[in-house]
């Protein structure tokens, strides 16, 4: 979508309204950004990850950007065209906190089989600390990414069974103002 034309179609702007909460003007501001940053209309990894750099210069962003990059990537072509990029942005900056729950749910769920284990929720938190660096100062008991993990698990693990569906997710972040303080960490990200 949107290779080599400087403007949305009437159609492809109406379809990003529908589905996007912005509005006509500032979907063409968004897709005039995309187009002056990826003239060839879409973004890879590599560019993703620079991105993300730029944001975070004391950490070392790649691995969290590369899982970000996995949701935003929709359709799995290795490549963000701007209606996905439109989309997740979305979500994630003005979406209702159900939304933005499903978004950070498949962020967590690396294999896509509908669950978040320990050790997915451990990879995602290990490249989030690693990202923030020595910028984000945290309490004892969340100090180290095992022991943030243990404790997300301790009070969303209702049935104990050491994974967590989405409902569980849902009502443990609904719980943890912290987990939903983390979602709006996507919104200058993206």
């Amino acid at each position: 979508m949107g290779n080599k034309h400087t403007k949305l179609s009437p159609d492809e702007l109406a379809d990003l309204q529908k589905n996007t909460y912005f509005d006509k003007k500032e979907l063409q501001q968004w897709y005039k950004g995309f187009i002056k940053d990826c003239p060839g209309g879409q973004l890879n990894k590599e560019e993703f990850k620079k991105i993300y750099r730029q944001f975070f210069p004391f950490g070392d962003p790649s691995q969290f950007a590369d899982y970000v990059f996995n949701v935003f990537d929709e359709d799995k072509s290795g490549t963000i065209e701007f209606k996905e990029f439109i989309c997740a942005l979305s979500v994630t900056s003005r979406g209702r906190l159900d939304e933005k729950l499903k978004w950070a749910f498949q962020l967590y769920d690396i294999n896509h089989d509908g669950f978040i284990t320990y050790d997915e929720m451990l990879q995602i938190v290990r490249s989030i600390y690693k990202m923030t660096g020595q910028m984000v100062r945290l309490p004892e008991d969340e100090d180290t990414p095992e022991k943030r993990v243990d404790k997300i698990f301790r009070n969303m693990d209702m049935n104990k069974d050491a994974r967590l569906t989405f409902d569980e997710f849902k009502e443990g972040s609904k719980q943890d103002p912290t987990i939903v303080q983390a979602l709006s960490l996507y919104d200058g990200l993206v």
